[in-house]
C-alpha cells in the first residue's frame, strides 16, 4: 500500500494579507496589523514589507511605526478574516476526498490522488491552479508544503514562504532535514530543545545518528515519531480526529480601563455569558472556571474554583464569577485594563433522553438554538439576557461588539463552510472521490469525470 501524500496550506502573513485584499491602495506599502484600543497596543501580523523594517508580531505599535514610518497601521477586522479563511477551505476542499483544518490559515489535505483524478502530470501543476485561484477569487497568497507526514509538509512550507510550493519527495527527505534546527519543529520547545542538546542534537539531521532505542527510552512515541521523521522514514494517514475541546474562555480589554468595579463586573458577567453560549454549540459542560483581572498597571491576580458537578448555566455559573471578582478587586484601587474568564476539565452534555422524558441539559441546548434562529432570522442582539440589559442601562461605555480573535474549533469551521453560499463554485464531488483508471483521449479541459452538479454537498465530506 502505497503512502499518502499530505498537502500543507498555510496563509501567508494571514491577516495583513487579507488587509491587502480588503483594500487595494496597500497593495505595495508595508502593512501591520494590530493597534488595541488607541494605536497603543501590539503588532498581530505585518505583511512582508514590513518584517523587512525588522517589524515582528508582539512588538508596541509605536516602535513599528518608529521602525518603519512609512507603514500603515490598520485596526484588525476579525469577521473578515473570518470570511476569507472560509473561503479559501472552500477552494481547497475541491481538490481533496479530506480536509482538516487547523487554525484559521492553515489546514492539511489528502493529496494522494489529487493529481491524477484533475489529470496533472505532477502535483506541482495542480498546486499551480490552485494558488492562482486562490489569488484571483479570494485575493489571499498561500504557501504550500507536500509531503508523507504532516510535519514534514509542514516544514516543507515554512521552507518555500512567501507564496510558494515545495514538494519533499520520499527519497530527498532526509537530505531536506538534514540541517534543520530541531526548533523548527512542531512541539519542540525550550525544555525539550535544552534535552536534545544534552545528546548532541542540533538539527533533526542529527537524530538520524542516535540509536533509535535511546529516543524511544528518552521521549517515548515521540522520540519513534522523531527518529522514523529524521531517518526518512516517517509515514502519516491524515484523519479529521474532530476532538472536543479540553478549554474554552475569553480575554477581553475593555474599552476604557474602568475605575468604576461593578461596572467592569457587569461586563465580565456579559462576557462569561457569551461564553457559555459556545458550551451548547460543542455540547460541553465545565467543572472548572478561573477569572483573571488585570489593571491599568498591567499587573493582574487570577482565581480558581471547581465546581461540585460539571456547569453549563449562567445562573449557576455568574454567582461564582461574581465571588472571585470581589476576592480579586477587594483591596485593588487601580482602574481595570482586562478581564479574562476560562473554564476547563470539561464534559459532555447528557442528551440522551430517560424514560420519560429529554434531561434539562437537552431542554437547555434546544432552547439556546432557538434562540439563535430567532438571531439569525431577525438580526443579532434581537434577544437580550437580563445581565446584557443591565449593562447597556449602568456601563454604556463598556458595551462593545467587537468580534473576537477568530480561532474557529475545526467543528465549527466544517459546519460554516456548508452554510456560505456558493455562487461560483458548483463542481463537486458525486458519488464518490476517486483516480481515474485511465486517461480519457479528450482530457484537455482537466476536469475529473468523477465531479459534476449536485444539491447534496453536506454528505459528501461526512
Amino acid at each position: 500500500m502505497r503512502s499518502q501524500r499530505i498537502l500543507h496550506v498555510d496563509g501567508d502573513s494571514f491577516f495583513a494579507s487579507c488587509e491587502m485584499a480588503l483594500d487595494k491602495k496597500l497593495k505595495d506599502k508595508p502593512v501591520f496589523v494590530g493597534g488595541g484600543r488607541r494605536g497603543d497596543g501590539i503588532v498581530i501580523a505585518a505583511n512582508y514589507r514590513a518584517k523587512a523594517y525588522g517589524i515582528i508580531t508582539g512588538m508596541a505599535c509605536f516602535e513599528a511605526k518608529h521602525k518603519c514610518p512609512d507603514g500603515v497601521l490598520v485596526k484588525p477586522h476579525y469577521d473578515e478574516y473570518r470570511r476569507l479563511s472560509l473561503e479559501i477551505f472552500r477552494r481547497v476542499r475541491h481538490y481533496t476526498p479530506l480536509l482538516v483544518p487547523t487554525s484559521i490559515d492553515e489546514g492539511y489535505l489528502d493529496f494522494t490522488d489529487s493529481p491524477t483524478v484533475f489529470r496533472c502530470r505532477t502535483p506541482a501543476d495542480l498546486i499551480r491552479r490552485m494558488r492562482q485561484e486562490l489569488i484571483e477569487e479570494v485575493g489571499v497568497p498561500v504557501s504550500m508544503g507536500l509531503g508523507s507526514s504532516r510535519w514534514l509538509a509542514k516544514l516543507a512550507t515554512e521552507d518555500c514562504k512567501p507564496d510558494n510550493f515545495r514538494e519533499v519527495k520520499e527519497d530527498e527527505e532526509r537530505e531536506f532535514l538534514r540541517e534543520i534546527p530541531i526548533q523548527k519543529l512542531a512541539g519542540i520547545a525550550t525544555r525539550r530543545a535544552r534535552s536534545l542538546r544534552a545528546l548532541g542534537v542540533w538539527t533533526l539531521g542529527d537524530i538520524a545518528h542516535l540509536p533509535l532505542t535511546l529516543m524511544e527510552r528518552r521521549y517515548g512515541f515521540l522520540g519513534l515519531e522523531l527518529w522514523l521523521l529524521s531517518s526518512g522514514k516517517l509515514r502519516e494517514r491524515l484523519s479529521l480526529a474532530n476532538k472536543p475541546r479540553s478549554c474554552i474562555g475569553s480575554a477581553t480589554t475593555l474599552p476604557y480601563d474602568e475605575p468604576d468595579y461593578e461596572s467592569a463586573l457587569l461586563f465580565l458577567l456579559d462576557q462569561t455569558e457569551k461564553v457559555v453560549t459556545t458550551f451548547f454549540r460543542e455540547n460541553l459542560k465545565a467543572r472548572e472556571m478561573g477569572i483573571y483581572v488585570r489593571f491599568k498597571d498591567h499587573n493582574g491576580y487570577g482565581a480558581s474554583i471547581k465546581f461540585p458537578t460539571a456547569q453549563f448555566e449562567p445562573r449557576l455559573i455568574n454567582p461564582q464569577v461574581e465571588k472571585l471578582f470581589r476576592e480579586l478587586t477587594a483591596h485593588a484601587e487601580l482602574p481595570i485594563r482586562q478581564v479574562c474568564i476560562n473554564f476547563w476539565n470539561m464534559q459532555p452534555l447528557e442528551l440522551e433522553p430517560n424514560l420519560f422524558q429529554h434531561d434539562e441539559e437537552y431542554k437547555r441546548r434546544e432552547l439556546h438554538h432557538a434562540l439563535e434562529e430567532i438571531e439569525d432570522r431577525y438580526g443579532k442582539g434581537r434577544v437580550k439576557t437580563g445581565t446584557r440589559l443591565l449593562l447597556e442601562q449602568e456601563a454604556t461605555h463598556l458595551v462593545t461588539n467587537k468580534a473576537k480573535c477568530p480561532f474557529i474549533p475545526q467543528r465549527e469551521m466544517e459546519i460554516k463552510m456548508d452554510r456560505i453560499p456558493e455562487p461560483m463554485l458548483d463542481l463537486i464531488y458525486e458519488d464518490e472521490w476517486k483516480p481515474l483508471e485511465e486517461k480519457p483521449a479528450d482530457s484537455s479541459l482537466g476536469l475529473p469525470r468523477t465531479w459534476g452538479r449536485s444539491t447534496s454537498r453536506s454528505v459528501k465530506f461526512m
